[in-house]
């Protein structure tokens, strides 16, 4: 991997752009008024075979809150960093650093502080897609193609070395997790006809990973329509919760309240809870408003809201049901992708949704009205869909005027580069 800096910025208002860049930026023509009633259409079965879907049915549209900007709104590419081969299928920061996980089986790290001319280290070499990363600490849990979790120690005595790699002390299910399942029928499941398994495999690619606020346990989810449960101090898989959905499950996540919510190809989102008392997970709630498959789960900084995007090209916006119990109610949608939503990030009041369209959008949740979103703009350097993304709120010494929010938003493609965003946004002033 390579670094290749961006030869133009990208700002929302710039009006000095050359038509044959080919990195630009624009706004939402729809942005005074982002949430629209205009019909969605396109479904992604898989990354090769994009074809059109029904459209979505119609939801609330969202309150438009007034409001005073000042300076202006800047989004500028200051970086691409380069895989020649590879697609960019995982993104996760963790403190200082970017960790990227390839489609070669490659993971990366890059020094989020100098990112404009740090190069990468290798981290780990596999022999399968790495689809989903979470940080526990000093590990990073990568979920693989082949069906698989595995466990990297990072070391912390030399970040600087790009020579040394991270050592796998795990592949989950460990073999001490498995041998004592061998010999008892309970244990094994029917994964075909007439192919049986224990219930700590997972049987077909693992989609997704997702960390509890404490970080005792990590989740996964897979293509088999199960979900998984594993202890982060020793690695054992504690449940699994099989055929939780009728398809494919792509999307995890776990609120801090300890509600599961996972979003599947059947078009569903469920929430799941362990109930007091009980040693199982139980399904507590299924929302039913997409109109095709799931792809991306994200929660609002603070909790409260749900976003979830899917094939229908909308992004819809959950709020939590009066009387607790992990149930949602769908206020609105965000649309303007013009193909499938496969990926969502959340930083501070910023929604940032990826999309099969090659693009990025940025969404800003209003302030004293939160249930109304401008689409800051729209960005478009890539050649190929937008995988995964990543957020983080800027370095201090970012925001020069001492006006603006700052953030960091990383979009990794499978044009196999992955392109480093600064966002300034102003600070919001109700207009009276």
């Amino acid at each position: 991997m390579g670094l290749v800096p961006c030869p133009l910025p990208c700002r929302l208002h710039s009006t000095d752009f050359e038509s044959n860049s080919s990195y630009h930026l624009h706004s939402d023509p729809s942005s005074s008024s982002s949430i629209s009633s205009q019909p969605s259409l396109a479904s992604l079965p898989s990354i090769s075979s994009i074809s059109s879907q029904l459209s979505l049915a119609s939801v609330p549209s969202l309150s438009q809150h007034v409001l005073q900007q000042t300076p202006t709104t800047q989004l500028n590419c200051i970086a691409t960093l380069k895989s020649d081969s590879s697609s960019v299928c995982s993104l996760v920061i963790s403190g200082e650093f970017l960790y990227t996980g390839s489609s070669d089986g490659e993971i990366r790290s890059w020094s989020c502080r100098d990112i404009s001319s740090n190069s990468s280290k290798l981290l780990a070499t596999t022999n399968s897609t790495v689809k989903s990363l979470v940080i526990v600490g000093y590990k990073i849990f990568s979920a693989h193609q082949d069906h698989k979790i595995r466990v990297w120690q990072v070391d912390t005595t030399n970040p600087n070395d790009h020579k040394s790699k991270c050592k796998c002390i795990a592949t989950l299910p460990t073999l001490k997790d498995r041998i004592p399942r061998l010999f008892s029928p309970k244990s094994y499941v029917e994964v075909r006809r007439h192919k049986k398994l224990t219930w700590v495999h997972h049987v077909d690619a693992i989609s997704a990973l997702a960390v509890s606020k404490d970080e005792s346990l990590v989740y996964s989810a897979s293509w088999d329509r199960t979900f998984k449960i594993w202890r982060t101090s020793d690695f054992k898989c504690l449940e699994s919760v099989s055929n939780a959905h009728e398809d494919a499950i792509n999307a995890i996540v776990v609120s801090n309240d300890g509600f599961v919510y996972t979003g599947s190809a059947d078009k569903k989102i469920k929430v799941w809870k362990k109930l007091t008392g009980e040693k199982h997970h139980t399904l507590v709630k299924t929302l039913e408003k997409h109109k095709s498959a799931v792809n991306a789960l994200a929660f609002s900084s603070d909790g409260g809201v749900l976003y979830s995007g899917a094939c229908d090209r909308s992004v819809l916006v959950w709020e939590r049901e009066s009387g607790g119990g992990g149930g949602m109610v769908v206020i609105g949608a965000l649309r303007g992708h013009t193909k499938a939503i496969l990926c969502l990030a959340v930083v501070g009041d910023l929604v940032c949704s990826g999309s099969a369209d090659c693009s990025v959008r940025i969404w800003r949740r209003g302030v004293g009205d939160d249930r109304s979103y401008s689409c800051l703009g729209v960005l478009e350097a890539h050649r190929r869909p937008v995988k995964c993304l990543t957020a983080a709120v800027g370095f201090d010494g970012d925001d020069k005027s001492g006006c603006v929010d700052s953030f960091v938003v990383y979009s990794g493609s499978l044009d196999c580069h992955i392109k480093v965003w600064q966002i300034q946004v102003p600070y919001l002033v109700n207009s009276s």
